[in-house]
């Protein structure tokens, strides 16, 4: 029977030499027990203070922690590496990026509730956790959830994010549910994933605001610009190559 694994990673950076330093996550069975994690694991690599800054993490916090392929998480994770699973996570690219530089390999079918809930919920002006996270009242029930499982909800804590992104998990289901009835939600919640977004509207820079398809016929200099000197996401680079392909006949 299939298992869903909902994780979140805190790191010593985002960068290409950062490494995993915690592990939270719930694996759910279709039976809707589950199993908690919540691992400290130490890292040869420093932890930035623009890290610290975001997840109050500090160095003396790992000592004697083991190592993120020695987690009970990671081994976990190794056992359930299976296409009859499924893997979960808000952003996963990061995510999975950073398990990728411990080794892992990826053979589990992959949610990506970020990219779901661009789909899912196209007219909030934000997707972030912590924003659906208040924007869809998931904090009136969060209380509750972390009480039968012993856990405290802190934002920015690998836990107490993926509790957060258990209820908004729910969300989204109920979602995919109501807009396309004719399909298994999980299997649309996969497809999803794998679709790319078109989005509408600048939500940064000079052009905040704004429609991506005006700004592409007004200024289409800029948006070549940022496609050679901007670390954009996948939804963003596909909306600039829809949109400026289309006004290039």
């Amino acid at each position: 029977m299939a298992k869903y694994i909902l994780f979140d990673t805190e790191t010593t950076g985002n960068k290409d030499e950062d490494r995993i330093i915690q592990f939270g996550a719930m694996i759910i069975n279709q039976d809707s027990s589950l199993e908690v994690f919540d691992e400290l694991c130490a890292s040869e690599e420093k932890i930035k203070i623009e890290a610290m800054e975001v997840h109050n993490l500090t160095p003396v916090m790992f000592e004697g922690k083991p190592k993120a392929t020695d987690t009970n998480f990671y081994k976990k994770l190794l056992e359930l590496n299976t296409n009859e699973n499924y893997l979960i996570a808000h952003n996963i690219s990061f995510d999975l990026g950073m398990i990728k530089k411990e080794g892992f390999e990826n053979n589990l079918q992959l949610i990506d509730t970020l990219r779901c809930a661009k789909h899912l919920f196209p007219d909030l002006p934000y997707h972030r956790l912590q924003y659906l996270r208040y924007a869809l009242e998931l904090y009136k029930t969060e209380e509750e959830e972390a009480s039968k499982l012993n856990i405290v909800v802190k934002a920015h804590d690998a836990l107490g994010d993926v509790l957060v992104m258990k209820l908004f998990l729910s969300k989204l289901i109920s979602k995919a549910r109501e807009l396309y009835p004719d399909y298994n939600p999980i299997e649309r919640l996969v497809d999803l994933t794998r679709t790319p977004v078109l989005i509408k509207t600048f939500k940064f820079g000079k052009h905040k605001g704004k429609e991506i398809a005006q700004v592409a016929k007004d200024d289409a200099s800029y948006l070549n610009w940022m496609k050679s000197n901007m670390d954009l996401d996948e939804d963003l680079k596909y909306t600039l190559d829809k949109v400026l392909n289309t006004n290039s006949y």
